[in-house]
């Protein structure tokens, strides 16, 4: 659903630019909430959740370039805001959908430059916003368990699609540079797009499944689910503070304990795999919007994309005869420049926290001394029938994936 330019005017791009604007500003300021891994089970530092939201946004750009068939002569894909919003947070999602849409407009000629506001805030704020929303109503009334988490995100994905699709109708009604019947519009808008929306279901209910399978702490949805980490000290059961594990572990205040780093390159290697390999057989029918404009008869108004000249304009190297090579070589490039400056935009905003923190913080730092010195205990929650959990010396366990 990417947007291009010369289909919705001038006034009407501007005021979506603002919005925008103001929707990344908010999601800045929020994300420096979700990146320090506040709320968690298990103390999640920004140094693990900044690389996992970036490799979130490389995964994102790598499934969009994977059209499937919807209907006749029609495709869509992946919109990602659900995915996002779930397994990293809804601002940080925002984020994570920002970065996609600007390197595909600036590096792949793929939703217009001047519509950028239009995508970001039709897919980033709309689709995204709308998700988490449901998402956090539907686990508000089912069961604490983890099926529910599984439950709320496929209806939450399904109906982040056609919601966007309403809101672009929106601003063609108020923008829209050709007279076309609106209610045509919304009508086929969201007609297809739920249609794209059982696959946007699919795809983000799988890949959320897949992770909380492994590593449901690394689930910004599954938060509340995952039981915190107690600690035994003096002979009572308390809440275990970042700074407790940190001096249990000798570890700096703001260093978490360990890195995903197997998640991290499995998730790293799939988003490789589908863009490299997978999306040379994506489908080549044009995706919703377009079918719909072309139906409607105002395709006619978009406009030359100003990085058309692009090399890697429509997803391929120019100099590269082969289709096959180029396509891949192309996206290969395109997941690892959106990881590397996803990774980088969220590591900056974990670090303003850290020192916004820091100035504030009067705290004085004490050596343990006596019973209090003994390294705690930690406690998982309780157990099997609502009695404590034997307790272990920490650190907690380590990451399955590291064991070979």
């Amino acid at each position: 659903m990417h947007v291009p330019d010369g289909f919705i005017n001038a006034p009407v791009s501007a005021a979506s630019a603002v919005v925008a604007a103001a929707a990344v500003a908010v999601s800045l300021r929020g994300a420096r909430r979700e990146l320090s891994g506040a709320g968690a089970p298990n103390d999640l530092g920004g140094d693990r959740t900044a690389p996992l939201a970036g490799l979130v946004a490389a995964f994102v750009f790598a499934a969009q370039m994977l059209n499937f068939p919807v209907a006749t002569g029609t495709s869509g894909h992946l919109l990602g805001g659900a995915l996002a919003a779930v397994l990293v947070g809804p601002a940080t999602g925002v984020l994570c959908i920002t970065v996609v849409l600007l390197l595909q407009g600036v590096l792949f000629a793929d939703g217009g430059l001047t519509a950028l506001g239009v995508n970001v805030t039709v897919m980033g704020a709309v689709g995204v916003g709308t998700a988490y929303v449901l998402f956090r109503g539907l686990l508000a009334v089912l069961p604490r368990r983890r099926g529910s988490v599984t439950v709320a995100t496929c209806v939450a994905a399904f109906a982040s699609v056609p919601a966007s699709a309403a809101a672009f109708t929106l601003l063609y009604a108020v923008g829209g540079t050709t007279d076309v019947p609106i209610d045509a519009v919304l009508t086929a808008m969201v007609g297809v797009h739920a249609l794209v929306g059982i696959g946007e279901a699919a795809i983000t209910t799988l890949t959320v499944g897949a992770v909380l399978a492994v590593r449901p702490d690394l689930v910004y949805g599954a938060r509340a689910l995952v039981a915190p980490l107690k600690l035994r000290v003096g002979g009572e059961l308390v809440d275990a503070r970042p700074a407790d594990r940190a001096a249990a572990l000798g570890l700096g205040a703001h260093r978490s304990p360990r890195f995903p780093r197997a998640v991290w390159l499995t998730g790293l290697a799939v988003a490789v795999a589908l863009a490299g390999f997978v999306s040379y057989y994506a489908s080549a029918e044009p995706d919703g919007l377009e079918k719909v404009a072309a139906d409607e008869g105002f395709d006619g108004k978009a406009e030359e994309h100003a990085t058309a000249d692009s090399p890697l304009a429509d997803y391929g190297i120019e100099s590269i005869a082969d289709a096959r090579l180029s396509g891949g070589l192309a996206g290969v490039i395109g997941v690892g420049a959106t990881a590397a400056v996803g990774t980088g935009l969220f590591a900056v905003v974990v670090v303003r926290r850290r020192r916004g923190r820091g100035r504030g913080s009067t705290a004085e730092v004490r050596p343990a001394t006596g019973p209090a010195a003994r390294p705690p205990i930690a406690e998982l929650g309780p157990g099997p029938g609502g009695g404590r959990a034997p307790g272990r010396p920490y650190p907690p366990p380590v990451d399955p994936g590291e064991r070979a």
